[in-house]
């Protein structure tokens, strides 16, 4: 019954076409406003079943057990401290972070070893990969984090939230065969959708869907999806929860004394350093872990066992850390020893190293807040009743801090200063901040808390074809394709198959129904498998592979050269351009070989092709050679092919906009605008030589 519904979605919302890949196609924006917005209410369900399992995770391991519970910030519980050697238990505080390291680490190498670490790497893996996400790693993640984090390990709630949705859009794609590249806008509105649901940040984790993925680029086609399922994640999310953001600020915080950026210069700088340390230190811990000759299940216990007796001495190094982030952006910053302060940041990237990079489960997103947060009230703090013009309060220089180390380190400047200005409910610090994460951002240079992150677009699988031969993109597959050399029936014995594809020399052919639609494929391969008898009496159709990509006749041969690749093919049937997932009859068959070809012979051609001005068509610059049809002749009497028209002509430095009566010379380089049946007339019109331009054969004139 499942897959019957997802059958009939996939043919009534979903055809599996490119007429038009654009949000301004009517049909290409509503499935994804259907996509996302499914994806969109798993991320909000996910977040609040992840955001329910830390709390109970602490509320037993720590508050039940050690007796202690660290602050929590104003926009989710108390955020009032309490002394932690006044714990009904303190002592138990190593064993219990152990005893979490090896409950996780447990979980995850036994059920999947892909979970470990803090989720987004992974997910940024995947995308560019273009592989799937497991359908059991969001659970094992949510689990294993939720310990991880409710023992204390220093982690954030980011990485599981974001491996959740994204695991869910994975599935999605697989379950509604999506092709490859949808299949990756919706891992990556996946990991927009958690983050932005599970901070309360809609906007900033759109934006982040486009920006993480990269070090300089963006992945715009993610964009319109990221705030359609953000919107909605964060919807279903804040209906439970409530919807003041994470952190609580003073109502009149603004920035409005110009003198003060010169510290916000300073503060940028000092979150590039300690932000470049931060990934070092994490990368270098991680690192020492995998060169341990120990079972990897261990690792994470001997992480947490490190995590706990950090945290007898300094606490705050120990959980999430939002409470104290809360804490130093009031007085309550003053209350703080000057040693505490001084020693969390490089506390928390050792904790987030030990609870994490061990092979521990939890995100990097939230202790880079902490520690950026709390590099912020270091600075405020050292230049409190000092320097001149200070801010009276310690929130600038924490908000700042926190948009400024992770915004420069995850290289996603933007995404992170519209997420902290979400979860601190507060704009008025942007114009400062933009200039502290400049700073911090060139000062991390290349370095990236991210590894699965690549530098642009064109050194991503998901893009190299587009990138690498970008004329593929300008060709279409009807010009690539041949006629189909002949289709089998599914009632024909495998026997007499095998003979047609012997008769024909091919190893492959099409399986057509009663109404001519492709219902499968078979190849020689499926042939082998069955015994001489067993191919006289089973039929094509219980051998055949009913699993067919086909791909339609408009589809750019990029796009369909990385659905074959992507699929271990080298051939696939083609299909009208408009046809819908019911209606597929084939015109055509294309193999990789097909397309190279037609790639060689475009590459040949004195012309450059490139996409017209209006959809559907195409233009060409054309050089014009002597043995040309055209060459020498008034356009009025070149006998031009119906459906294309000499929009100018290059002659020399001068530019001509033609009439009937110009003489196109050798040596000119004439553009050419036309549709695609045109294109077809044109290439058979300029490769026909003649002798002095003689004996041409008539074609009808273009007005």
């Amino acid at each position: 019954m499942l897959s019957f519904l997802i059958l009939r979605l996939r043919q009534l919302i979903f055809p599996m076409h490119r007429l038009l890949r654009s949000f301004e196609s009517p049909r290409y924006f509503l499935k994804w406003v259907f996509i996302s917005t499914l994806i969109g209410i798993i991320a909000g369900i996910g977040a609040i079943a992840f955001y329910s399992a830390i709390h109970l995770a602490t509320g037993l391991f720590l508050g039940k057990l050690v007796g202690y519970l660290p602050p929590d910030p104003a926009g989710e519980g108390k955020s009032a401290v309490m002394p932690f050697w006044s714990a009904a238990r303190p002592w138990l505080l190593p064993i219990v972070t152990t005893a979490g390291g090896l409950i996780a680490g447990i979980i995850v190498f036994t059920l999947a070893p892909e979970a470990e670490g803090h989720g987004t790497d992974a997910a940024i893996a995947a995308f560019h990969q273009g592989k799937s996400v497991r359908a059991r790693i969001p659970l094992v993640k949510l689990v294993a984090s939720a310990i991880t984090i409710g023992t204390g390990g220093s982690a954030g709630r980011e990485g599981p939230a974001a491996q959740i949705s994204a695991g869910f859009g994975s599935v999605l794609a697989n379950l509604l065969h999506l092709d490859m590249q949808d299949r990756r806008i919706a891992l990556a509105t996946g990991i927009g959708a958690g983050i932005g649901a599970i901070f309360r940040a809609p906007l900033g984790g759109a934006i982040l869907a486009t920006e993480i993925l990269y070090k300089s680029d963006l992945e715009v086609e993610a964009l319109i999806p990221g705030l359609i399922s953000s919107i909605v994640g964060y919807s279903i999310f804040g209906a439970w929860s409530g919807w003041s953001p994470i952190f609580a600020t003073p109502a009149n915080l603004a920035f409005t004394s110009p003198p003060q950026l010169i510290y916000y210069v300073i503060l940028g700088l000092l979150c590039g350093l300690i932000g470049w340390l931060y990934a070092r230190g994490f990368y270098g811990t991680t690192h020492l872990f995998h060169r341990l000759h120990l079972p990897n299940w261990i690792k994470p216990a001997i992480g947490g066992l490190g995590v706990g007796l950090i945290g007898l001495v300094l606490p705050q190094a120990l959980g999430m850390g939002y409470g104290w982030v809360q804490l130093s952006m009031g007085s309550g910053l003053l209350s703080l020893p000057l040693w505490v302060i001084l020693l969390l940041p490089f506390a928390k990237i050792l904790t987030t190293g030990l609870s994490v990079g061990s092979g521990g489960s939890g995100g990097i997103f939230g202790p880079g807040m902490v520690i950026g947060g709390m590099t912020g009230a270091l600075l405020w703090r050292l230049g409190y009743h000092v320097l001149p013009g200070i801010p009276p309060t310690s929130t600038p220089f924490v908000v700042i801090g926190m948009m400024s180390l992770f915004g420069g380190i995850a290289h996603a400047p933007i995404a992170v200063m519209l997420m902290v200005a979400e979860m601190t409910g507060n704009l008025s610090l942007l114009a400062p901040a933009m200039i502290a994460v400049s700073l911090s951002y060139l000062v991390v240079g290349r370095n990236t808390i991210y590894t699965s992150q690549l530098n642009t677009r064109a050194d991503s699988p998901a893009h190299r074809l587009q990138f690498t031969f970008p004329l593929l993109s300008t060709l279409s597959v009807s010009q690539a394709m041949e006629p189909v050399p002949m289709h089998l029936s599914e009632m024909q014995t495998v026997a007499v198959a095998d003979k047609a594809l012997v008769s024909h020399n091919i190893r492959r052919a099409p399986v057509l129904n009663e109404k001519g639609n492709i219902i499968g494929v078979l190849t020689k391969t499926d042939i082998r498998r069955l015994s001489t008898p067993e191919q006289s009496k089973k039929t094509v159709g219980e051998v055949m592979n009913r699993h067919v990509l086909t791909l339609h006749a408009d589809e750019p041969l990029d796009e369909a050269l990385e659905e074959l690749t992507s699929n271990h093919l080298r051939w696939a049937p083609v299909v009208e351009a408009q046809a819908l997932a019911k209606d597929r009859r084939a015109i055509g068959v294309v193999s990789t070989n097909d397309m190279v070809r037609l790639y060689r012979e475009t590459l040949t051609k004195d012309s450059r092709r490139m996409p017209g001005f209006v959809e559907g068509t195409v233009s060409q610059a054309v050089e014009v050679k002597p043995e040309m049809p055209l060459a020498s002749r008034m356009l009025s009497k070149a006998h031009i092919p119906t459906g294309c028209l000499v929009v100018s002509v290059r002659r020399g430095s001068e530019l001509l906009f033609p009439h009937g009566n110009t003489v196109i010379l050798p040596g000119d380089t004439i553009t050419v605008l036309m549709d695609l049946d045109g294109e077809r007339q044109w290439e058979k019109y300029i490769t026909r030589t003649t002798n002095v331009n003689k004996n041409l054969v008539s074609s009808p004139i273009t007005k």
